[in-house]
């Protein structure tokens, strides 16, 4: 069983939502951010990512850092930047991208399921990312960014939203990505009490995105219990801001890999070692899509299939048979790929850490890896996208994914909300 709770948003008012909202914070780089802000001064991006407001040689990490996004939460509270609703409420977000339309439930979940596994996990976090945020959260004495949960839906939830969604949204706007976005505000209390209700019978939630974020009110939230030992639950830190979507209707884009160099191999070395290690590989002559051909680029058609960038030409790397595995974790072709290419061919035995390697979201596209093939890596590799069924059997039985195994999009917007623990 799911609890969730309502809560008293803090959030911008209508007038000012386009300016305000942003991107997650971890989407940009630190230039990337600070031209951000220093193009619009009303972005969210100050709040998150409080460092665009200091010199450039300022250490992020400073208190006086996270500080200011404290105090810039307050001066826009007094400005009537943002308002503050006056009960507890839960509101409904819809996004449409591309004629695609998902709608999910901002609420706040317990800590406990987290703590206990109700809220399900599939990454591990980085240290250093997880400090950031617990500091962040601490020092703001908030949550500013969304935790975005995927579910099964049941029809007693699915009837309820569509329900709540046939009066006047709160916010209906364009983001900064050319997604849309709405917002409806649930704030009668006989309402607000059905889909508490209702919840109650979704057996468990899947983290798509924000690990950290969700690992870092945990922290805050043990920490603060250690402070008040006569806490009784109520208390907002036993919670942590998040929008749950129905699993059916997220969109998941594979997340493509760049590498610097071979290893030391020669281009038919490094080829000849795919084939050893019991891969097919053949140059691509042939695009099959109106959109390959368009644009010159293969793109993997099923599971165990790679397209690969190198030496200004596109490959089809196709596993075999004897290379394939079949549990959760085994079976994801981002495993494939590490296990059989990325450590034992290219020696990058940790993705994590290892700075030859680099990510590249699927929202980007495939030039985007001939581009960076081009400037300052060596080989790309593409892969069929990894499902949210997968993503699933991995949780379900405890284990976790290779980093960066999803990209979901449309992104949250950051901005619409703040709970304040």
């Amino acid at each position: 069983m799911v609890t969730i709770k309502p809560f008293k948003a803090i959030r911008p008012q209508p007038k000012y939502v386009e300016k305000v909202s942003s991107l997650p914070y971890d989407v940009y780089s630190q230039k990337e951010a600070r031209e951000l802000v220093l193009k619009n001064p009303m972005s969210f991006l100050k709040i998150v990512r409080p460092e665009t407001t200091f010199p450039k040689n300022t250490n992020m990490y400073d208190n006086k850092v996270y500080e200011k996004a404290r105090a810039l939460i307050e001066e826009n509270i007094k400005k009537g930047i943002f308002t503050v609703d006056d009960r507890d409420c839960y509101y409904i977000y819809r996004q449409i991208m591309n004629g695609r339309t998902q709608t999910g439930l901002v609420a706040c979940f317990a800590v406990d399921d987290y703590l206990n596994n109700v809220i399900k996990k599939h990454e591990f976090t980085r240290p250093e990312k997880e400090d950031d945020r617990t500091r962040h959260i601490d020092i703001c004495s908030a949550q500013t960014g969304l935790v975005f949960l995927a579910y099964n839906e049941i029809d007693e939830t699915k009837r309820i939203l569509e329900q709540a969604t046939h009066k006047e949204p709160i916010y209906d706007f364009i983001s900064i990505d050319n997604v849309r976005q709405i917002v409806w505000k649930i704030d009668d209390p006989v309402k607000v009490q059905k889909i508490t209700e209702a919840f109650k019978a979704v057996d468990s939630m899947y983290i798509a995105d924000g690990h950290h974020r969700s690992a870092s009110s945990a922290r805050v939230c043990q920490q603060r219990r250690q402070l008040h030992p006569d806490y009784d639950g109520t208390e907002e830190f036993n919670y942590f801001m998040a929008v749950a979507f129905p699993k059916d209707q997220l969109l998941v884009l594979p997340y493509y890999r760049v590498v610097k160099d071979l290893n030391g191999m020669k281009t038919k070395e490094f080829l000849a070692a795919l084939e050893k290690a019991g891969f097919r590989v053949k140059k691509v002559t042939k695009f099959f899509t109106a959109r390959e051909r368009r644009h010159g680029v293969y793109q993997p058609r099923y599971k165990s299939e790679i397209a690969m960038h190198l030496g200004g030409r596109w490959y089809r790397v196709r596993a075999t048979e004897g290379i394939l595995k079949h549990d959760a974790v085994g079976c994801l072709d981002v495993s494939m790929l590490q296990d059989n290419i990325l450590g034992p061919i290219l020696g990058i035995k940790d993705p994590r850490t290892d700075s030859r390697i680099d990510f590249v979201g699927g929202i980007r596209g495939m030039n985007e890896l001939e581009k960076r093939c081009r400037e300052d890596m060596k080989v790309a590799f593409a892969l069929y996208p990894t499902s949210m069924e997968e993503l699933i059997n991995v949780t379900n039985e405890g284990k976790v994914m290779p980093p960066k195994s999803t990209w979901f999009e449309p992104k949250l917007q950051s901005g619409l909300f703040i709970h304040r623990i």
